[in-house]
């Protein structure tokens, strides 16, 4: 899995595997998915990260396994 963080674009990116993407849906507002030829998600698009979290959160991202 692949995280991206674009400040200039304001958006997080959640790459989670190298398939090719086919279609992208806006799910919600500011929420994109793209998905592959068998309909699989393979990424997440945040956009408008700036102002769903501060500028500590985005400059420190923690990772959570269980």
């Amino acid at each position: 899995m692949k995280v991206k963080i674009d400040k200039k674009n304001d958006a997080l990116y959640f790459r989670l595997d190298e398939n090719r993407i086919v279609e992208s849906e806006e799910v919600k507002p500011g929420v994109i998915l793209d998905f592959d030829k068998d309909d699989n998600v393979v990424g997440v698009e945040f956009l408008g990260i700036s102002s769903r979290a501060g500028k500590t959160e985005l400059d420190t991202m923690q990772f959570q396994t269980a």
